[in-house]
């Protein structure tokens, strides 16, 4: 179709799709879907090659943030039966990442529940980051611990913080319907300052919490105009014991649309497809490899993903690559301008559950709390 061949043209050039074009895209018909997926999917070959790129997440401090984000396991008032544990020590936090590296990961996560880190908790975090890249070299680092303040971004850098993940999530007109104790302005303030401070910014957003495609088209607009180099793509985890968790609105095919339209969007862009994509994307996963160019390996921060060995066999059954830690991510004029590409957000997943439910029915038993890894003495999925 027209609109596609157009898409496609755009995004080889780098060029900014209208905000029409981005809503038909949400707008294309089932029977259109493949068509969709094989013109973003020329975009994504021609930036990124078949490469995937593997990201681990590491939960350094689980549960009773004082923010009330309604599409969150950790947030303030809510009965989700999460783990629930204070700051990792630095050598477990490091012990908890080697998994995730000697599963092919190339950069780890760092994240922590709360508003924004203290000084002291950036000295803390550093000690894990030296301590990290002390026992894996070449190992990219991201850092996840909310707003930041003055300097902070800074100090994260100095001990060698790559990245720094702080997401978007919805539209800025919609921002106060989903949290009330901090602004949209907020996030786009501590993201710049990941820029200011030469960290590479990864910012991304979540699907799924009852928005209008204008509401994701205006996110999405708004990463392109913030320039992260990561922009993690969350479908919501409906939690019980959350405000969100009566909110099953995505089916596969809305999620593939949704990944199409951010990579036309954001052509040259690590796209990742994060946490959700076992709940809402199920048997359709491999399909989302010729959208985004990066997943997480294993667990999410408070549900449990599939097993590390089957995100592997996914990638190479759907005759893509795991990326080398010797590899670049991002396109060369990306790098150029000081993006973290020679080696991204963090929200929750699922694992793949039992008997499929009807199509349109909560797909609550693909929802499994994590139980393993970072803060139990279980071993970690990776």
């Amino acid at each position: 179709m027209d609109l596609l061949n157009t898409l496609v043209d755009k995004g080889l050039r780098r060029e900014l799709p209208t905000r029409e074009e981005a809503l038909a895209v949400l707008a294309t018909s089932d029977d259109d879907l493949l068509d969709v997926v094989a013109a973003a999917g020329k975009v994504r070959r021609h930036w990124f090659g078949r490469r995937v790129k593997l990201n681990y997440l590491v939960n350094l401090k689980s549960g009773l943030c004082p923010e009330d984000c309604s599409y969150c396991s950790q947030r303030l008032g809510s009965k989700a039966d999460i783990l629930k544990y204070t700051w990792l020590k630095p050598d477990e936090a490091s012990q908890a990442a080697a998994a995730g590296l000697a599963g092919g990961a190339k950069r780890v996560c760092l994240v922590a529940s709360g508003r924004g880190p203290t000084d002291r908790d950036v000295d803390r975090v550093s000690e894990t980051i030296k301590a990290i890249k002390d026992q894996n070299e070449g190992v990219e680092v991201c850092a996840c611990l909310g707003l930041l303040s003055d300097g902070q971004a800074e100090r994260l850098r100095e001990a060698g913080a790559d990245a720094y993940n702080h997401n978007l999530n919805t539209s800025e007109s919609t921002y106060g319907d989903i949290t009330t104790t901090h602004t949209y302005s907020d996030r786009v303030d501590t993201v710049q300052k990941a820029h200011a401070a030469g960290l590479s910014a990864c910012s991304g957003l979540i699907a799924g919490m009852g928005e209008s495609d204008e509401d994701l088209v205006d996110v999405v607009f708004s990463l392109r105009e913030l320039d992260p180099d990561s922009v993690p793509v969350n479908f919501l985890i409906p939690f019980e014991g959350t405000p969100l968790a009566k909110e099953w609105n995505l089916t596969p095919q809305r999620c593939l649309r949704i990944l199409a339209m951010v990579r036309f969007v954001c052509p040259d862009v690590e796209v990742r497809i994060a946490g959700g994509r076992e709940v809402h994307l199920r048997t359709m996963q491999p399909l989302a490899l010729h959208l985004a160019n990066s997943i997480f390996l294993g667990d999410y921060l408070t549900s449990e993903g599939q097993a590390g060995k089957a995100d592997l066999e996914m990638i190479a059954d759907a005759g893509f690559e795991v990326e080398g830690a010797d590899q670049v991510t991002l396109p060369e004029h990306r790098t150029e301008a000081g993006g973290c590409g020679d080696t991204g957000g963090c929200h929750d997943g699922g694992v793949c559950g039992s008997a499929p439910a009807p199509a349109g029915e909560p797909r609550t038993d693909l929802v499994a709390v994590r139980r393993r890894g970072a803060g139990t003495d279980l071993a970690p999925n990776a």
